[in-house]
């Protein structure tokens, strides 16, 4: 079916991709804009692959025609809260001379990272490089590359003041002959109490005709509801939140109730170990499949729940992120054959596999990108293609344009998702590994359109619900979890453990970090990756020193969500990609690690939700105060109060909450004269 997909929701001025699902490169597809709110002008092209870009709030309807008939699809656009900002950078904080600067690009979440683009003006006043936009309220920051080197940049940093953005939750049951749905909407920090508005969904025979609609409950007969249906609830103050989805499926009298969005129920227990591949075999050996299959029960041994792998896939590079080939894996790792004999050694030993799907980009080295550059016509429309003028590289592209891409990754060109042929190809690419795998890590998961996110969650699940899709969204955007991905990157998290670590901020912006997920407006059962360290940045000691590193990775494993340990982590390697350290690893660091995943195995209140962290006051005794947090996690069978020491040495701490004194971590007694001795990461059993 071709159906576009659900109803989407979207801010006055977002740009929405609309095109076919399961698309036909040979066949034609055309669009129009059927209605419209009064006072708009938008409109579409009648190209397969469509951008509809709303100018004034309400409901627009499209049609597409397809092979398989017409279809409907809407967008329902919102007011957006914006604010005037000028971000700005001094000279001395640029490593150039002012006067041989010819210009300043300007890039950020805001231009999804795109040099060339947006550049900066100069400020003759006070001697520096200006920006000047309106962004919605938040935190941003804009990078400034002087003549489009991105290794000379200076970064400046804007709050903009405003509302949150607003979530809703659905309770759902049928109460006599009629199906009744209740909405619980929350109002955004800063916000006001929202309205909850019900959508239906274009592709199933239930309508707004059916429904009774009061406030916030919607009632339909059963009699009225086909075999399959969905319906979609947004909450709607200043701004609108992320939709609620119910699919409801009907046999006879017997209705069926589930939320397509929810994340996996093994993830929630989950933890994740991140194996950058070339380097997981030590400083002496090269890695491949069998290696790696060789130290499964060391992996087993430390009780991890998931492995993601780096890219395996055939690349010229180590890190495997220039992909050469989608659908093999790379000679020196091995054959796609011993691949999936290790999947198979992993899965017999309890443990899943993450795939890394890259699928934002291609290397410039694969044959596609060759015939594209070349002229060949097929090829034409595979790879994203930007003005010449607003290339920053120093590559001389053949034609008289050049290759779209992110940063300064001029060795990765981005595909074209305006074309047909290319969404063939990727969701070709995802079916030939969904089979072999267990989940998806998704690269540059920011840079792939909403609209074929939403169809490859739809394609995956079809088969196995519990396939896991993990986006890497940086800095991580909520409108990700609308019906996209089950777990998300917390970046938040991230930034506050290196600026505790760092001692630019004390250690309760742990918890601070939290509340984000909430201003964000990320639903309250949303579930988020924690993690010190990854593939992508300096090692923690490398930032922060060795003395924080264990309170850090304490924090992980003691506050919601799913902790994930990059390989090496728990051994002591000091380079962000360096050899794993196995016959001079730091045993200690990797037995604290191990002790701490099974820890979160063993009690239930530490894989509790986000709501239940309650923050608990003390005092120190000795230490320094803000190195020090202390909170407690409530579960169904018991209550644990964790604190958590990013000093170095031993922190005294009086906990102002009745607690046994056996620490849970270490297993020894932490009573000391004037309170309790905290290490780095001590867990005591609340008393009642």
């Amino acid at each position: 079916m071709h159906h576009p997909g659900p109803p989407r929701f979207v801010d006055v001025g977002e740009t929405v991709d609309l095109a076919p699902r399961n698309p036909d490169p040979d066949a034609t597809y055309r669009w129009r804009l059927r209605e419209r709110p009064s006072g708009s002008d938008a409109g579409v092209g009648d190209a397969p692959v469509v951008a509809l870009e709303p100018d004034a709030p309400g409901r627009y309807e499209l049609e597409l025609d397809a092979p398989d008939g017409t279809h409907v699809q809407t967008v329902h656009a919102y007011d957006v809260v914006e604010e005037p900002v000028t971000f700005r950078v001094a000279d001395d904080d640029v490593d150039a001379d002012p006067a041989a600067v010819e210009f300043v690009s300007v890039y950020g979440a805001f231009n999804d990272f795109t040099m060339g683009t947006l550049t900066a003006e100069r400020s003759a006043d006070d001697d520096a490089w200006v920006y000047e936009t309106t962004l919605q309220p938040g935190t941003h920051e804009a990078l400034f590359a002087v003549d489009g080197e991105f290794d000379a940049f200076a970064a400046d940093e804007v709050v903009v003041e405003g509302p949150g953005r607003p979530r809703v939750s659905l309770d759902a049951a049928v109460r006599g002959d009629e199906l009744v749905v209740r909405a619980a909407a929350e109002a955004a920090p800063n916000g006001r109490d929202p309205e909850t508005v019900f959508a239906f969904d274009d592709r199933d025979a239930l309508s707004r005709a059916d429904a009774t609609v009061d406030g916030a409950e919607l009632r339909v007969p059963l009699d009225a509801i086909p075999v399959h249906a969905r319906l979609h609830a947004v909450p709607v103050a200043e701004r609108h939140g992320v939709a609620a989805t119910l699919e409801i499926e009907r046999d006879g009298e017997d209705v069926a109730l589930s939320d397509p969005g929810g994340a996996p129920d093994w993830v929630r227990e989950a933890t994740i170990y991140e194996i950058f591949v070339r380097e997981f075999a030590g400083a002496d050996l090269d890695t491949t499949f069998g290696a790696i299959e060789e130290r499964v029960p060391y992996l087993a041994h430390l009780g991890v729940d998931a492995v993601w792998f780096t890219p395996v896939c055939a690349s010229p590079t180590r890190h495997g992120y220039h992909i050469t080939d989608l659908f093999d894996t790379a000679d020196d790792l091995g054959t796609r054959a011993e691949f999936e004999s290790l999947v198979e050694t992993l899965r017999d030993a309890g443990i899943r596999v993450l795939f890394d799907l890259v699928i934002n980009h291609t290397s410039r080295d694969h044959p596609a990108f060759h015939l594209h550059r070349a002229g060949v016509p097929a090829y034409a429309e595979h790879y994203e293609r930007v003005p010449a003028e607003q290339d920053t590289t120093d590559v001389d592209w053949a034609g008289a344009d050049a290759p779209g891409h992110y940063f300064n990754w001029a060795k990765i060109p981005n595909l074209n998702y305006d074309s047909l042929a290319v969404r063939a190809w990727m969701l070709d690419v995802v079916d030939e590994w969904a089979d072999v795998v267990d989940g998806f890590r998704c690269d540059v998961a920011w840079g792939v359109p909403h609209g074929f996110w939403k169809e490859v969650r739809a394609r995956v699940k079809a088969d196995d619900a519990d396939f896991l899709l993990l986006d890497e969204t940086v800095p991580r955007e909520v409108d990700f979890d609308e019906d996209e991905f089950d777990v998300h990157y917390d970046t938040d998290f991230y930034e506050a453990l290196r600026d505790v670590g760092s001692g630019e901020a004390p250690a309760d912006a742990v918890l601070d970090a939290l509340d984000a997920s909430r201003r964000h407006g990320f639903p309250a059962d949303a579930a988020h990756m924690r993690y010190v360290e990854n593939h992508d940045e300096d090692r923690y000691t490398e930032v922060c020193g060795e003395a924080p590193l264990r309170a850090a990775v304490g924090a992980t494993f003691t506050l919601p969500g799913v902790p994930m340990i990059y390989y090496g982590q728990e051994r002591g390697v000091a380079d962000y990609r360096g050899p794993m350290r196995w016959y001079d690893g730091d045993a200690d660091l990797t037995a604290f690690h191990r002790r701490l995943v099974a820890l979160r195995d063993e009690h239930d209140a530490l894989r509790a939700p986000a709501a239940a962290v309650e923050r608990v006051a003390h005092t120190c005794e000795s230490g320094d105060a803000d190195d020090v947090t202390v909170y407690a996690r409530e579960g169904d069978e018991e209550t644990l109060v964790v604190a958590l020491h990013f000093g170095a040495g031993e922190a005294v701490v009086d906990v102002e909450r009745a607690v046994d004194a056996t620490d849970l971590v270490s297993g020894a007694d932490a009573r000391v004269a004037a309170g309790l001795a905290v290490d780095s990461v001590a867990v005591f059993a609340a008393r009642e």
